[in-house]
């Protein structure tokens, strides 16, 4: 009989103890597990990080900051200006609106206001305090601007002292300023290429030929034909490269035929998914350095 009862209980002790090993195997972690879990958490908490510091960086700019590197994203041109004190109407400014040009700079924690009529650059250095701009005394190159003078000391004026600042958000924006003096400014804004390409451009130096070649072979297309300069660090020309089709555009250049012009240009690489066939840059003109009539 105690043998029969032995054989008998062998079996559900067996099971019994089966059972307390799996639930043992499932309620206590392995080692991989524990690592597995601990990579999970530092991921969170790794997110958590970055959402917290993008939000920590938001909310430390000032409603001032925000309108500063705002205003700085854009060229601004005169749109129109119109004079409330009752003073005679600005003609000076108004019949070169297209030329007039405002833009505000950022440079290692210094703000600064460029604005010219077309001929030289003024600067000044400038404070925002809610929407209240005041501006420092200007400095300005020393060109001589011959019928442009009278508008640019006139600009010069209304851009010292105290105005204040409204904007438009959108693809267009404009900027209202309204200076001590009753002078409204009305300015559009385009975007600049450096925050419409998201990048910092490369400067190059083209020399671009008054006349224009064909873009390939067997096409009726014309492009401007162009080879690249060099220039050492004191502005002397060092070697030029060989003339080549180029069937892009440059922002801010037109080609009048006339000319044989060296450019000073800004050079943007594209984003991949900007890129179309043969495009792989943006050129953006700075300025022409060179210019001569071709008879």
């Amino acid at each position: 009989m105690t043998l029969s009862f032995q054989s008998a209980l062998l079996p559900s002790m067996l099971a019994i103890s089966l059972a307390l090993s799996a639930c043992q195997d499932a309620s206590v972690p392995t080692d991989a597990n524990l690592e597995s879990a601990d990579t999970n958490v530092s991921t969170a908490d790794a997110d958590i990080v970055n959402n917290n510091a993008t939000l920590a960086k938001a909310s430390e700019m000032s409603a001032e900051e925000q309108m500063i590197e705002n205003l700085a994203r854009y060229r601004w041109t005169l749109l129109d200006i119109d004079d409330k004190s009752g003073g005679p109407v600005i003609t000076t400014l108004v019949d070169i609106k297209n030329q007039v040009m405002l833009s505000f700079k950022q440079n290692q924690g210094h703000n600064t206001l460029n604005y010219g009529v077309g001929c030289n650059t003024m600067s000044a250095g400038y404070e925002l305090k809610g929407h209240t701009l005041t501006t420092e005394d200007s400095m300005s190159t020393k060109m001589l601007c011959e019928n442009l003078n009278k508008a640019e000391n006139r600009l010069d004026t209304l851009m010292q002292g105290t105005s204040e600042l409204s904007v438009t958000e959108g693809d267009n924006p404009v900027l209202t300023q309204v200076t001590s003096n009753a002078v409204t400014l009305t300015w559009k804004g385009r975007l600049t290429s450096q925050a419409k390409y998201n990048s910092k451009g490369e400067t190059v130096f083209w020399a671009v030929n008054a006349n224009e070649t064909v873009c390939s072979d067997n096409s009726l297309e014309m492009c401007l034909q162009v080879k690249p300069v060099t220039y050492n660090d004191q502005g002397i020309k060092v070697s030029e490269g060989k003339w080549s089709a180029f069937n892009g555009e440059i922002d801010g250049y037109e080609h009048d035929g006339k000319h044989d012009e060296v450019l000073r240009l800004q050079r943007y690489q594209l984003d991949s998914d900007k890129v179309s066939e043969g495009e792989e840059y943006a050129y953006v003109l700075d300025a022409v350095i060179e210019s001569s009539v071709v008879e």
